[in-house]
């Protein structure tokens, strides 16, 4: 004779059935384990660069020459036009 198998009924009322429900998406199955520090990382950077790609490309094409060249003089500004270093240092 089969065992029987041991698993609740769904609760017929709507409450129930919601807490039932819940509690069954909690349930952690053992099989999977939790990402390490360096997969997460890794798979940020890489949605990273996916956004960084379109990204420069569609900011490009909605700004006007003129806006593109000011934005360009700006980072210009930002890599070569900070301190000025001294020649004896």
């Amino acid at each position: 004779m089969p065992k029987p198998i041991k698993q609740r009924k769904r609760p017929t009322d709507v409450n129930e059935l919601a807490h039932y429900v819940g509690d069954v998406s909690r349930q952690e199955d053992g099989g999977t384990l939790p990402p390490t520090k360096k997969q997460v990382s890794m798979f940020m950077a890489e949605m990273g660069r996916r956004g960084g790609k379109i990204g420069g490309k569609r900011r490009l094409e909605t700004m006007s020459p003129k806006e593109r060249s000011q934005v360009a003089r700006r980072a210009a500004e930002a890599r070569w036009g900070g301190k000025k270093r001294n020649a004896e240092d």
